[in-house]
C-alpha cells in the first residue's frame, strides 16, 4: 500500500559511519524519522590512530562543516611539514642490505595532499561526533537478530533485536561494521561474500607518550608519520591526540588465520621474534609497547550489491566494503558513502524513491569502494617486499608508491554524485 507519512530509517551501528550518517540525514533530512540502534551499552570505537587524508576532510565537509571541525580538534598538534609527507619511508629490516642504502636511513618520502589531514584517535574523534547527535535519537543494547518484510503490503522492515524487542522503519542503513548482521541479510548467509576473510596479514598496535618515542627516536622523526619497510612485514608510526602519543601499528604475515577470535594476546617474546632481524630503533619501538595483541587483518570480498529491496537495507562503510589498511582510506570510505547516500536520500519521500537512492548508491560508491579493498592488499604486500613484480628492488617500489595513491586522493566526489542523482531521476551515467 502507498505510504502516507514520511519514511523513516534505522540506523544499524554506531561507529564512525554510523554517526556521521546520523549527524548527515539529521541535518539534510530534517523531517525524516530516524533511530540509530546500537548494540553496546554505549558508544565506543576500538582501536587507536585512524588517519584522513584532505580528500576525506573536505567530504566531511560537504557532509556538515561541523564534522570536520570535529576532525580538526583532535588533529591540533600534529607536526606539519611542508610539502606534507604521507610516510617517510625507510627500510627497518636489516637483511635487506646494499650500497645504495643505510638500513634505518631515509630511501624515499610519499608525498601528501595540501590540507588539513593526519591522525587522530579514534575514541576522542568518536566523543566529538557524539556530542553532534541529539538525545533520544540512539538506542543502546540493541543487537540486531534479524529483519523481516511487513506483512500488510507496506514493504516496511521489521527488525527483530537479541533483548527480544522488534522495530518497525521503511528502510534501514547497515553501519554495523565488517561482522555486520546486515551484509549478511542482503547477501544471504550462505552467500560466499558474507563473511570477511584473512588477509593473510596481521599487526600488532600499540600507543607510546610522545616523550619516549623521543627517547627511542630523537626529538624530529616520531612527530612524522614513519614506515619501516621489511621482509614480510612493515612498520608504521604516526602522532595522534595532538601530537601526544605516538601510534604504532606493526604488520606481520602468516597465510592463515585458525582462531574464531580476530584480537588475541601474545607475549613480548613472541611479538619480538617477528622483529628479530630489524633495526635497534624497530625493535626498541615494539619493546616498548605494553599487553601486545595480535589483531587479525580481515577483508571482504567484493559483493555483488550493496543493497536490497524487500525489505529495504542498504550498507554503508565496513559493512560494504571493510579493507585492510594499508593505503589509509577505509575510514575515509566511509566518509564518502556517507555523503553520497546522505544527499540522495535528502531527495527522497516515498519508499519508490528510496529505491532508486540505494540503486544510485551501490552503482557510483561499489566500484570504488571495492578497488579499495583490491589495491590496498596489494599495498600490503608491496610495503612488505612482496609486491608482484617488486620484491625488494627499491627503485621499482617508489615508482609504484608514488602513483598508487593518485585515484584515492585527487577524487572529486561531487562529479560522482552528480552521476548518480542522474540515475536517481531516470538518467543515463
Amino acid at each position: 500500500m502507498p505510504q502516507s507519512h514520511p519514511p523513516t530509517i534505522a540506523i544499524i551501528g554506531g561507529g564512525i559511519a554510523g554517526l556521521t550518517l546520523t549527524i548527515a540525514l539529521l541535518k539534510k533530512c530534517p523531517d525524516l524519522h530516524l533511530t540509530l540502534y546500537e548494540s553496546a551499552p554505549s558508544f565506543g570505537e576500538i582501536g587507536a590512530g585512524v588517519g584522513f587524508e584532505p580528500v576525506m576532510v573536505r567530504t566531511m565537509s560537504l557532509i556538515d562543516p561541523r564534522i570536520a571541525l570535529a576532525f580538526e580538534k583532535c588533529s591540533r598538534g600534529n607536526t606539519v611539514t611542508e610539502p606534507p609527507r604521507w610516510f617517510t619511508v625507510r627500510v627497518g629490516d636489516q637483511r635487506r642490505g646494499g650500497k645504495k642504502i643505510k638500513i634505518g636511513d631515509e630511501v624515499f618520502v610519499m608525498p601528501a595532499r595540501r590540507g588539513p589531514r593526519g591522525g587522530v584517535h579514534r575514541a576522542h574523534f568518536l566523543d566529538e561526533l557524539v556530542k553532534l547527535v541529539p538525545a533520544g535519537i540512539a538506542q543502546f543494547k540493541k543487537k540486531l537478530a534479524s529483519i523481516t518484510e511487513a506483512q500488510d503490503g507496506s514493504g516496511d522492515a521489521v527488525l527483530h533485536f537479541g533483548d527480544g524487542t522488534s522495530a518497525r522503519h521503511s528502510a534501514v542503513l547497515g553501519c554495523d561494521g565488517i561482522k555486520a548482521r546486515t551484509r549478511a541479510l542482503v547477501l544471504g548467509d550462505e552467500e560466499a561474500a558474507a563473511k570477511a576473510v584473512f588477509s593473510g596479514k596481521y599487526a600488532y598496535r600499540g600507543l607510546l607518550q610522545m616523550e619516549k618515542a623521543v627517547e627511542i627516536m630523537g626529538d624530529v622523526t616520531p612527530r612524522t608519520p614513519q614506515m619501516f619497510m621489511g621482509y614480510h612485514g612493515h612498520v608504521l608510526t604516526f602522532p595522534i591526540a595532538n601530537g601526544s602519543l605516538f601510534n604504532v601499528v606493526a604488520f606481520s604475515s602468516r597465510p592463515t588465520w585458525e582462531n574464531p577470535n580476530w584480537v588475541v594476546p601474545t607475549t613480548q617474546e613472541d611479538m619480538l621474534k617477528d622483529y628479530a632481524d630489524w633495526t635497534p630503533t624497530v625493535r626498541k619501538i615494539m619493546a616498548s609497547l605494553q599487553k601486545p595483541d595480535v589483531w587479525a587483518l580481515f577483508n571482504h570480498l567484493p559483493a555483488s550489491t550493496y543493497y536490497t529491496t524487500k525489505p529495504l537495507i542498504c550498507l554503508v562503510g565496513d559493512a560494504a566494503h571493510a579493507t585492510t589498511p594499508h593505503q589509509g582510506a577505509g575510514a575515509g570510505m566511509c566518509i564518502e558513502d556517507v555523503y553520497i547516500l546522505s544527499e540522495l536520500l535528502s531527495q527522497c519521500r516515498d519508499r519508490s524513491t528510496i529505491e532508486k537512492a540505494f540503486e544510485a548508491y551501490d552503482a557510483v560508491r561499489r566500484p570504488r569502494s571495492q578497488k579499495l579493498v583490491r589495491t590496498s592488499r596489494e599495498a600490503g604486500m608491496l610495503w612488505d617486499f612482496e609486491g608482484e613484480g617488486v620484491d625488494d628492488d627499491l627503485e621499482k617500489l617508489e615508482e609504484n608508491a608514488l602513483r598508487r595513491m593518485d585515484w584515492i586522493w585527487d577524487y572529486e566526489i561531487v562529479e560522482d554524485l552528480e552521476r548518480a542523482k542522474g540515475m536517481m531521476e531516470g538518467g543515463s551515467d
